[in-house]
């Protein structure tokens, strides 16, 4: 049967093979995080929040410009639907811009411009979100809040939950990433902060969202037949993510404290379009918001690393759409077949129709029941615009 798809479709599978061996170079997360974040903490810290870190990042391992010269050099014209064709030049633009912001990182307003261009920037309704929801009294953490587990027990908590699903991948741990544990998609590695402290309900959250999504797309998009489902659709970082944290909800792992740490990134990427710098940013987080100052510190790394990312305003308004669609009664599945967007459900449902993509392998467990108690989480998730 695939044979025969890739018999009809010569041309498109061709290119997409060569889209595949021209990506894997650019997995910008690998760039992004900079390699001497404890130190700069330290010195931050140290001069009592008064100068800004300067962070270091590893070189790339590609020449930029070639790379720009070979996406574009694809014979789209030879794709003879018009609607794969489309989106097909939407993915070469998106992977573009990818390589711009690799290019840039560590230069300033020039990468923040090019993570502008590939990410966008938070509305005044997705800051207005995010203030209702700072709006909410804190609830009472419990123990279950209490960080107590080293980066080894999580590896074993991880091991176990990844029982449930059939496939293999690595999990290595690193002083080198902003966040607690991030998935790589290209090496299928499960990256785990070194030096931190996990609790009972982060392993949880981590769990759902970074093995429950972001693994299981990760393995149903290598499984397809075409690699733009591995590689990554126009913007679907909202999506993915709106789907990962959307697990922790239907899980029963998603807290207030959780929703608030989203909104506090929507408020850091918005300070980026103001001007803020990062002592700014730190600044508005720990002296006006009260926040502690390891979040602080942690919310304005991930917004200021490279020069300006603004990437963390999605989790909230990704996180609000599939909310929206999993309660209109949209299948969700569809959008678990890889590294997909809401926006391009058609094109998923076009490509299965012509045997150029299948169903995916895995499944999110936790959106087989809604296992959340919260009413309060519902009642925020319902009123957001």
């Amino acid at each position: 049967m695939i044979g025969d798809v890739v018999d009809t479709y010569t041309d498109l599978f061709k290119i997409d093979q060569n889209l595949d061996r021209l990506v894997k170079n650019i997995e910008l997360l690998n760039y992004l995080n900079p390699l001497n974040i404890e130190q700069e903490k330290k010195s931050f810290f140290a001069c009592k929040y008064r100068f800004n870190p300067s962070f270091n990042y590893r070189k790339i391992k590609f020449d930029p410009y070639r790379l720009q010269r070979l996406f574009f050099s694809q014979r789209l014209e030879r794709i003879e639907d018009d609607e794969i064709r489309k989106l097909f030049q939407d993915i070469i633009y998106e992977y573009s811009g990818l390589i711009q912001c690799i290019e840039t990182i560590g230069s300033g307003k020039n990468f923040y411009y090019n993570s502008l261009k590939v990410f966008g920037t938070p509305k005044e309704r997705d800051v207005e979100n995010a203030r209702f929801i700072l709006h909410f009294e804190d609830e009472d953490p419990g123990e279950s809040m209490q960080k107590k587990h080293s980066a080894t027990d999580a590896e074993k908590y991880f091991r176990k939950f990844s029982e449930r699903y059939d496939f293999d991948f690595t999990i290595k741990k690193s002083t080198n990433i902003s966040a607690s544990a991030m998935v790589l998609n290209a090496s299928e590695t499960l990256l785990l902060k070194k030096n931190y402290q996990f609790s009972d309900n982060e392993l949880q959250v981590l769990a759902n969202h970074e093995i429950g999504v972001h693994m299981v797309t990760t393995f149903n998009g290598k499984s397809q037949p075409l690699k733009i489902f591995s590689n990554g659709f126009v913007n679907n970082t909202e999506t993915q993510e709106g789907l990962a944290v959307f697990s922790e909800y239907m899980s029963g792992s998603l807290t207030l404290k959780r929703m608030k740490e989203l909104a506090y990134r929507v408020i850091a990427a918005d300070s980026l379009i103001k001007g803020y710098d990062f002592k700014d940013t730190f600044d508005l987080l720990y002296s006006q918001y009260k926040l502690d100052r390891e979040a602080a510190w942690q919310i304005t790394l991930r917004a200021h690393r490279g020069g300006g990312f603004t990437k963390d305003y999605l989790y909230l308004t990704g996180l609000k759409k599939i909310y929206d669609y999993y309660h209109n009664n949209e299948d969700i599945s569809l959008l678990l077949t890889g590294k997909v967007t809401l926006e391009n459900k058609q094109h998923i449902s076009k490509l299965q129709d012509l045997g150029l993509a299948s169903k995916g392998l895995h499944i999110t467990d936790s959106f087989a029941k809604n296992l959340n108690t919260n009413k309060k989480l519902d009642f925020i998730l319902s009123n957001l615009k």
